[in-house]
């Protein structure tokens, strides 16, 4: 059909008296890729950029329906309407103007980040058995009018101009086909709890990325369920969301802005928002109108009560919308034995089916048919009851043990974890595994979200009891090694007093885990929230934009901290205990120290802004990566500026005693580091990490030891999946279930 389409748009622009440069200029295409598309060498092209072309021609409804029809091949070839040529053809400019510099950049990052986004939910597929033994079938119908926006409106008509329904019907395969036809290219997809959305929205983003070009609108899937409309505008949000899943879009962009946001606001992106249902209560109908205040091309999948809710009030505005159905029996017949080993002609799974068929109105059948109606039921049927060692499927048929279809699910939901931790050689005890679990799910409900990050494990304590926790353990750990460091070299020396090592690890624990719970407590006033990993690298050149924006508050955390340290340091000397030979002596001493570390940390916090650069944007950067990643930078830059610490504290020793202490270099040295260590548990996010994660809540119970090897695993077998830089539950019922055990 690509003929056909470069015989249209050649023969619509004629009529509408436009060169190609003037098509390329009034629809923000090269000129490249119009020559392209009107010389057939371009072929599929895609929707955004046929609809962009549309807009440009001015086309009237039928018009813009009939060149979608055509581009996608969905018009018979005596159909395709004839080349007209007129005499007053300007000529074709041969060479096509080249790329600015700014389009070739905008380009470039589009297309690593199409990359990107497939690679990383190609590997989603191969985890969750998409195509093991084939992906189940996922179909749909037009869902009801009244959940609709006027049909005039979804297909771009004229004011007056009438228009009737599309046929939007349609199988997995043909989303991206179905969602071509609706001319606003907005599309809503309903389905209930389980019945293939997700998994739809990420079949519709590999495809159409298959069939992308450069420089053509990426479509990303974004988790609705952490968008907050009434505090965070529809673009930033988007922007932000790119900008955790991909840290190389932090790079800069067009007029300060980085290349997220510049990418979103060129339409290089078409978001997929699943999961319209999941927003918090009472942020759907502001959500609605944040989606309608734009003309963004997106798609949307939501449960069907969720979205009518909202919706009988007012649609999303120009989407149309449909509905995905029910499995049936036959299509449980078709796929549920062929994922279980054969007994002779059969399988286990035979007779449960057949019961099914044959004898729909016994109570047994009818629970296990409606039950098993949607792919997330069928998939965990399958987990449990066609494993090599798992229980028959017949039990499934058992009235007693499971007498209502809750039962049922409570079952298929119940069976999951122990079913996918039965593997002798696991080092995971499924008991422990579904502690674990249940807490991670828990932790969730209390953050209102379905994303689970790394950085927030902590979160879901109280700022308080955090505050004191992390004070406690970095605290402990100065206090311990400055004493152990005193015990080995000894009093340090000339011009200054002897000192009890076991005395002054308890004051330093004391003391600097107070400065360090108050400056974590600072730290979050200023983020307003957890603190962000780092998604960037460390580099020398080009960063003062960046240092512009985040000194002032690093150095202003710093500062905090030294408020709380010199307030004990000045106590401790009025007391008459000098523990770090410092300069001064008395109250006043003891504070002029504390704020001077605290400045020269905040100073060293600040001034790694500048040396902060974006990391690849082709790497589908994940939870590990990005932990990895902050560890590296948090070390590296704190061990650093802690010896420019050490070394500070050693001249300023030297001043008040008047010479260098050779004996006394080793603790001097060593403390500045360990310092700088202690403050990065406190203002990144790599520290709570360490602190929560590796540490208090395995103490408590809550976690295992090895975190992120437990996730990691976690998202092997199943159970988690990776979205971006987060983790998430395989479905939303499954957490729910988790959090209530």
């Amino acid at each position: 059909m690509t003929s056909q389409f470069s015989a249209l748009l050649r023969q619509l622009r004629l009529q509408a008296g436009l060169t190609q440069e003037d098509l390329a200029r009034n629809s923000g295409l090269s000129v490249r890729t119009v020559r392209r598309l009107e010389t057939g060498e371009r072929a599929n092209p895609q929707v955004g950029t046929v609809r962009l072309l549309a807009d440009a021609l001015r086309l009237e409804p039928d018009q813009r329906a009939g060149m979608l029809a055509v581009a996608d091949g969905r018009v018979p070839v005596g159909d395709a309407p004839p080349e007209q040529v007129r005499p007053s053809e300007p000529p074709v400019v041969v060479g096509a103007p080249p790329e600015s510099a700014f389009e070739r950049l905008l380009a470039e990052a589009a297309d690593d980040l199409a990359h990107a986004v497939g690679a990383r939910l190609g590997r989603e597929e191969e985890l969750r058995r998409i195509h093991d033994p084939f992906p189940l079938p996922v179909r749909w119908q037009a869902a009801p009018e009244g959940v609709m926006d006027h049909w005039e409106n979804i297909r771009r008509a004229s004011p007056g101009a009438s228009a009737g329904p599309l046929d939007l019907a349609g199988r997995l395969p043909e989303i991206t086909e179905v969602y071509r036809r609706v001319p606003s290219g907005r599309l809503v997809v309903l389905g209930r709890a389980g019945s293939g959305k997700s998994v739809l929205a990420a079949r519709f983003v590999l495809d159409v990325l298959g069939t992308r070009e450069r420089g053509e609108a990426v479509p990303v899937v974004f988790g609705l369920g952490s968008w907050n409309p009434t505090t965070t505008g529809f673009r930033d949000w988007l922007a932000g969301q790119l900008l955790r899943d991909h840290p190389g879009l932090a790079a800069a962009g067009r007029d300060e802005a980085d290349l997220a946001t510049t990418l979103v606001e060129a339409g290089r992106v078409l978001p997929v928002l699943d999961g319209f249902d999941e927003l918090a209560a009472g942020l759907h109908r502001a959500a609605l109108d944040a989606l309608n205040a734009t003309t963004l091309p997106l798609l949307v999948t939501s449960r069907p009560g969720e979205y009518a809710a909202v919706a009988g009030a007012d649609a999303l505005t120009a989407a149309a919308a449909v509905r995905l159905t029910d499995l049936t029996v036959t299509d449980l017949i078709d796929y549920l034995p062929r994922t279980t080993r054969k007994d002779g002609d059969a399988t286990a799974w035979d007779p449960v089916l057949a019961e099914l068929r044959d004898h729909p109105g016994r109570p047994a059948s009818a629970n296990l048919r409606t039950v098993l109606t949607t792919p997330l039921m069928v998939g965990l049927a399958r987990a449990t009851h066609s494993a090599p060692a798992g229980p028959d499927p017949s039990v499934l048929l058992d009235t007693g043990r499971f007498g209502s279809q809750h039962a049922l699910e409570d079952h298929l939901l119940g069976s999951f974890i122990p079913t996918v931790y039965r593997d002798p050689d696991t080092r995971w005890d499924p008991e422990r595994v579904r502690h674990w679990l249940g807490h991670l799910a828990r932790h969730l409900d209390r953050l209102g979200t379905h994303d689970l990050a790394w950085w927030e494990l902590g979160a879901s304590t109280r700022r308080g009891p955090r505050m004191v926790i992390l004070g406690a353990l970095s605290g402990l750990v100065v206090g311990l090694v400055s004493g152990l460091l005193l015990w080995l070299v000894g009093s340090p020396a000339a011009g200054r007093e002897p000192v009890n090592p076991l005395l002054i690890a308890v004051e330093n624990w004391v003391g600097f885990g107070l400065a360090f719970a108050f400056g974590h407590g600072v730290g979050l006033a200023i983020e307003g929230g957890p603190f962000a990993p780092a998604r960037i690298r460390l580099r020398t050149r080009g960063g003062f934009r960046r240092l512009r924006a985040r000194f002032a508050p690093r150095l202003l955390a710093g500062l905090a901290g030294g408020v709380g340290a010199g307030l004990i340091l000045g106590l401790g000397n009025a007391a008459g205990h000098n523990p770090l030979g410092i300069v001064g002596s008395g109250f006043p001493g003891g504070l002029a120290t504390g704020l001077g570390m605290g400045a020269l940390t905040g100073l060293g916090w600040g001034l790694l802004a500048g040396l902060e650069a974006p990391m690849d944007i082709r790497s589908a950067v994940g939870p590990a990566d990005l932990l990895r990643t902050n560890r590296r930078m948090v070390v590296g830059g704190f061990l650093g500026w802690g010896l420019v610490l050490g070394v500070a504290h050693v001249l300023m020793v030297a001043l008040a005693v008047g010479h260098l202490d050779p004996a006394a270099l080793p603790f001097d040295l060593m403390i500045g580091p360990l310092i700088g260590l202690a403050i990065s548990t406190c203002v990144t996010a790599w520290g709570q990490w360490l602190v929560f994660a590796r540490v208090w809540l395995p103490l408590t119970g809550r976690l295992p030891w090895s975190v992120a090897a437990f996730l990691d695993d976690a998202c092997r077998r199943g159970v988690l999946r990776q979205v971006g830089a987060v983790h998430q539950f395989r479905h939303a019922r499954l957490q729910a279930h988790l959090s209530n055990t």
